[in-house]
């Protein structure tokens, strides 16, 4: 079984890729520049030059496959932007998994993702367009929306370094919205089972670590793993935003106007145990989390 994977070279997918690996399948990574998939290559992967922009591209990428994971996204970006590489991507990437016969389609969304967000932000309409492309498409899939994930890439270490470098932790808003942090590697396994599990085929879950926090709670828990004693102090959103304004185009700034706003919307924690119920994976403990990334 050949598994195509689009966003096989970031910090999410790469763990996906292994994990794939690990369960036996082959693998056909997708990459606009070969040279950042090097490090697949040597578990194994096959690397494919394309894009999912690129419909051609995509049909010789799946000759041979049976299987897609998913994992393009992008979290800046015009509309336009969201709407190519997202949107547009999917559809054309969902009609070449048609032609060439592929029997699973395993889709990455994200926690908050649903009809009342999807206007909210360009990133969760863009989500809610992939999910209805893969719903309507008439191929078994599975879609995970998972909550943050966290892991020695991503937005954990930032968190580390805030905590561990400055005597005052600034905590947008009140810090009082809720989130369920899921390692990295959870998530990998979740898409690894998925692509053979009967009990997922078209279905939708919400993915989520063993505990909620409020983010002051996050904060004061980093803390406490790396033996430091910190202040919090909240910058409400209106603030948050205005700097967002002036900094996001910036190569490496923190956070956008849209992040802010996603935030804002509230918590980014499960709803239900449908995945837990469904996989039974034992699931890495927060605590443990931070101990590995600190």
């Amino acid at each position: 079984m050949t598994v195509l994977v689009t966003g096989g070279t970031g910090f999410v997918g790469s763990r996906i890729v292994h994990a794939l690996r690990a369960h036996g399948n082959d693998v056909r990574a997708l990459a606009r520049e070969p040279l950042r998939a090097r490090h697949l290559s040597t578990i194994g992967v096959e690397v494919a030059r394309g894009d999912v922009t690129d419909p051609a591209g995509l049909r010789a990428a799946l000759a041979g496959c049976s299987r897609v994971v998913h994992l393009v996204g992008i979290l800046k970006g015009s509309p336009a932007d969201f709407d190519r590489v997202m949107t547009q991507g999917t559809r054309s990437l969902v009609a070449a998994a048609k032609e060439a016969g592929v029997e699973r389609f395993v889709l990455m969304s994200a926690l908050g993702t649903d009809e009342r967000t999807k206007d909210l932000v360009p990133y969760f309409g863009a989500k809610w367009s992939m999910e209805r492309e893969v719903e309507g498409s008439g191929l078994p899939y599975t879609t995970f929306r998972p909550s943050f994930v966290f892991g020695k890439g991503g937005a954990l270490p930032t968190f580390v370094r805030q905590v561990r470098y400055s005597p005052v932790v600034t905590v947008i808003g009140n810090g009082k919205q809720r989130i369920q942090p899921i390692w990295v590697d959870d998530v990998a396994e979740y898409f690894a089972r998925a692509l053979e599990e009967p009990a997922a085929v078209n279905r939708t879950f919400e993915v989520g670590g063993p505990d909620v926090v409020t983010w002051d709670e996050l904060y004061r828990s980093i803390a406490k793993t790396l033996g430091k004693h910190r202040r919090l102090l909240h910058v409400p959103f209106s603030v948050a935003r205005t700097g967002a304004r002036l900094t996001q185009w910036a190569p490496g700034a923190p956070l956008t106007t849209d992040q802010i706003a996603m935030i804002e919307a509230g918590d980014n924690a499960v709803t239900n145990t449908d995945a837990v119920d469904t996989f039974q994976l034992p699931l890495v403990a927060l605590e443990e989390q931070l101990r590995r990334a600190a």
